[in-house]
């Protein structure tokens, strides 16, 4: 928030005022559209629901109404069970024209004897493929007591993907003597069924009482389809998902996008119905709406913007003409006199601002001398913080290699240890070249790796233009130091310390990188931005990033210094901007 108000306050008053002119009227305009276009497609979508229900309410009718049909037609089967004794070409041309006459309702119709002997309407082709439902469309009849059953849809040899509905054919004294069977004709069903709730923006899907598919529309683009199948199906768990839906209206994902969906009731066989209408059909009939709203409000903005600009631009003229000779003020050592001809606050506000900049150049002298002994006096404490824990530990480890007689690593240990010593305490200059600085960090890294027994190592990059190029002492060693003790200690095994240094255009760079176990963002600005921020008692010195950072910052100025990027369980990288 703190960024945004900065950021708005560095604008000019003229583009304050445009946009407060704009803005204004344009939201207000924009909340009126908006709210309107809201209403509109709000009452569009209720409309369309409620007659989608009116349509769902119609076509459950059709359904009970064809469903009934095919009772009609089992109850005059089941009565006939004279032809289950009168011989086989009577019951089959019986049955033929029965199923002849209602050929809009039926596929398929069956006689079952108690014997296990089968009739139908197409003998001839029950005679060659059969039909395996029929054993358990018979024995599901035999325990429904009287009754009608109605199966779940299932594949039949003869009548493709059907629905049965079967009841038992009894005589008085005899009992159940066989079953009728009645297949429905789904196909005649789902053509019916599309010509009442298909369209271009709606779908439809009819299920049993136990989730299956009994039909639905598979030329509709707005449902799912199995992959790889012959004919189209719908999936398992799109159908289970639907069946699990409450009746009312509910929202889906489909093959196309967004869908409505308003599911009925169950009718008497417990069937349901689903109706699928696409979403932007709800929006296409406000389009025209939408597009006057659109022009309007283009030639509405055109108008607003010449009007609030103008207006923006005389008001504030006086003040950007002031503000334009104040700018011409670079040079503090040389300032220009500014001349407004004017006796009102403009002119007033002139004269106050000349005098005010002669009191910060008097003011500016003053304090040169000041900043530069501050900045020398900071740069030598800085220098001098050598740990105690680091020097008391690297004698221990000295002492510890003597005992074990390794006289090579105590040589190379003190070397290094005198070398870090003498560049620390060296007080003739305050810079080194980028080779020194990197013999340094070497001797440095020998110690520690005495120390820790080789956790890590160095690698560098630095082309030979650089070497000699003049760099603050102690820069890179509190970087690699930070890597070592904050990325690489804390992880599981070995790690590695990158370094490497670019110049492009008169800008001296170096990326110190590491694969330690990273860190936050909020870690990150810690290091740069708290220069008490706690630090291992293992370091050489107690030069942290945030004193390397204000070092270069003091000495080059404000765009040089540090930035880190760091990455949790990957790794950081620091980069050192210098002007060569």
């Amino acid at each position: 928030m703190r960024r945004i108000s900065f950021g708005i306050g560095s604008w000019s008053l003229a583009t304050r005022q445009f946009l407060l002119l704009f803005l204004t009227t344009f939201l207000m305009l924009g909340f009126l559209a908006y709210d309107n276009y809201q209403k509109a497609a709000t009452l569009f979508r209720e409309q369309m629901l409620d007659d989608s229900w009116k349509l769902i309410a119609r076509t459950n009718d059709y359904i009970d109404s064809y469903l009934d049909n095919g009772q009609n037609i089992l109850l005059l089967l089941s009565d006939r069970t004279d032809l289950l004794t009168a011989g086989d070409k009577e019951a089959e041309d019986y049955l033929r024209s029965v199923a002849g006459y209602n050929s809009t309702i039926v596929k398929s119709l069956y006689m079952i004897r108690s014997d296990g002997k089968v009739y139908s309407n197409a003998q001839l082709t029950y005679d060659i493929v059969g039909n395996p439902a029929l054993p358990e469309l018979y024995e599901q009849s035999q325990q429904n007591y009287g009754a009608s059953a109605v199966s779940q849809p299932y594949p039949s040899p003869l009548s493709g993907r059907t629905v049965a509905i079967s009841r038992p054919m009894t005589e008085q004294g005899r009992g159940v003597v066989g079953v009728a069977v009645v297949e429905l004709d789904l196909e005649k069903l789902r053509s019916k069924l599309a010509e009442l709730t298909s369209g271009g923006y709606q779908a439809f899907l009819l299920q049993s009482d136990k989730g299956n598919v009994v039909t639905f529309d598979p030329d509709s683009d707005m449902l799912p389809h199995k992959p790889r199948t012959y004919m189209p199906e719908l999936p398992d768990d799109f159908a289970a998902a639907m069946f699990a839906l409450p009746a009312g209206t509910s929202d889906s994902q489909g093959a196309d996008g967004r869908l409505t969906v308003v599911k009925s009731g169950m009718n008497r066989l417990g069937w349901s119905l689903i109706v699928f209408i696409k979403d932007r059909y709800f929006h296409a009939s406000i389009i025209r709406l939408y597009d006057n709203y659109k022009s309007a409000a283009v030639i509405w903005t055109a108008v607003l913007l010449i009007v609030t600009f103008a207006m923006s631009k005389y008001l504030t003229r006086p003040i950007r003409i002031l503000a334009a000779k104040m700018d011409r003020v670079r040079d503090m050592e040389v300032l220009p006199r500014i001349t407004v001809d004017r006796r009102d606050e403009i002119g007033r506000l002139a004269r106050s601002y000349q005098s005010m900049m002669e009191r910060i150049r008097i003011l500016l002298n003053e304090t040169k001398q000041m900043e530069q002994r501050k900045k020398e006096l900071e740069l030598k404490v800085l220098q001098s913080q050598i740990a105690p824990h680091f020097l008391y530990n690297t004698l221990a480890c000295i002492g510890s290699l003597a005992r074990q007689h390794k006289t090579d690593e105590v040589k190379e240990t003190i070397r290094s240890l005198v070398g870090l010593l003498s560049l620390s305490f060296d007080r003739t200059n305050e810079f080194v070249t980028v080779a020194e600085e990197l013999e340094g960090l070497r001797m440095y890294l020998q110690i520690q790796n005495i120390r820790y027994g080789s956790k890590f190592r160095c690698v560098t990059n630095v082309p030979a233009e650089a070497a000699q190029a003049p760099i603050l002492k102690l820069t890179l060693q509190p970087i690699v130091e930070n890597a070592i003790f904050h990325g690489i200690m804390p992880r599981r095994g070995n790690g590695t310390i990158f370094i490497r240094a670019t110049i492009r255009r008169g800008v001296l760079r170096f990326y110190v990188r590491d694969d330690g176990v990273g860190m936050d963002a909020e870690a990150a600005r810690r290091l740069l931005g708290d220069p008490l921020n706690p630090a291992p008692k293992e370091r050489f010195t107690g030069i942290g990033l945030s004193n390397v950072h204000d070092r270069l910052r003091l000495h080059y100025g404000e765009p040089y210094g540090l930035r880190i990027k760091s990455v949790k369980e990957i790794g950081t990288i620091v980069r050192i901007q210098l002007p060569l």
